[in-house]
């Protein structure tokens, strides 16, 4: 080949990094490996168990999302690792929704320029969440595409499936009118609404990344990057009971108008009172350098509410207690009403 003559490397896609990225994080992957687990790292499709002898009629369920723009702060600040946690946790939370326990899951990583050590970040923080969640991170894909993604860009998406006993699954169809709304804490934004946040302080405030703000007790970027908080280990042990939990919303994008419906049936809306709570400081933040009208926040954000539980009236003050004391912070936050299948704040 002449000395003008292209290769692979030349056109952007560097095989060499790749190699060292895929070594670098074989271990991370394999100590998320449960008994169900079938091969090993490097095949070209994982493989696990689908025995399930402590189910009767065994249903799975499968989700997929991504972290979205939080990779710009992640990037901005050169902190990687929490957006690992973070595609695991919202994976997570996702099935719990139905009811269902993570059996595995997958991961891609798109990118202009390969980063061996990015990756490794990732990859650790999101073998750590699947140990967490006894959840196999059974493979994934790590795409060097420049031309699509610009120099600096990446892109952070997972794909989960679970299982839940068809018995079990959720929403139920008691709920029902009076049926109380457990709302539990988020850590902060999680993984939505990071352009309209990044807009408001960045753009528009003109805050600095490094920033340190008093109300928050840490930089502004370690504010931003705090982890998708995963609620299975507090929640699941309420679903196997049985009775306590009807349904459950996950609070992502759309806010609670948007996701707080879908758990409710086209019969029946809610009624949420916002004094029931207060927000995490970081949004007060948010819509003061912004000039954001609270029903956009709302509509935005998450607000403080990472989960909603409906749960039947008699029951939803031991389902606060027993969330409390496995460190979440509940409180009960609305009620549901008949009539249209929407969100009221009062």
């Amino acid at each position: 080949m002449s000395e003008d003559g292209l290769n692979y490397r030349s056109a952007g896609v560097n095989l060499t990094e790749a190699r060292r990225s895929l070594d670098s994080i074989t271990e991370s992957i394999r100590s998320t490996y449960t008994p169900a687990v079938v091969g090993d790292v490097g095949s070209f499709g994982g493989m696990i168990s689908g025995v399930f002898p402590a189910l009767e009629d065994p249903v799975l369920v499968s989700s997929i999302d991504g972290v979205g723009t939080k990779t710009a702060v992640a990037s901005k600040a050169g902190m990687y690792r929490g957006l690992g946690r973070d595609i695991v946790c919202h994976c997570v939370d996702d099935i719990l929704v139905q009811g269902a326990k993570p059996l595995f899951f997958m991961d891609y990583f798109g990118t202009a320029k390969l980063s061996a050590d990015i990756l490794a970040d990732i990859v650790d923080g999101a073998a750590e969440a699947c140990r967490e969640n006894g959840c196999a991170l059974l493979g994934g894909e790590t795409a060097e595409m420049p031309g699509v993604y610009t120099e600096g860009e990446f892109d952070v998406v997972g794909a989960i499936t679970g299982v839940v006993d068809r018995q079990k699954i959720l929403p139920s169809p008691n709920v029902g009118h009076g049926d109380l709304i457990v709302g539990l804490a988020s850590d902060g934004l999680h993984t939505n609404g990071f352009a309209l946040a990044r807009a408001a302080l960045f753009d528009r405030g003109g805050r600095r990344y490094d920033e340190q703000l008093p109300d928050l007790g840490r930089s502004l970027a370690e504010e931003l990057l705090r982890p998708h908080r995963p609620y299975l280990s507090s929640i699941y042990p309420l679903l196997e009971e049985g009775g306590l939990v009807r349904a459950i919303a996950h609070i992502t994008g759309g806010g609670l108008y948007e996701n707080l419906p879908r758990a409710l049936g086209s019969s029946f809306g809610a009624v949420i009172e916002r004094r029931s709570w207060t927000p995490n400081p970081i949004f007060g933040i948010i819509q003061e350098a912004g000039g954001i009208e609270d029903e956009e926040m709302f509509h935005v954000f998450n607000m403080g509410i990472g989960m909603a539980l409906i749960c039947p009236s008699e029951a939803a003050g031991a389902v606060v207690q027993r969330l409390n004391d496995a460190n979440e912070t509940a409180f009960i936050i609305g009620e549901v009403t008949r009539g249209p299948n929407e969100v009221a704040l009062v």
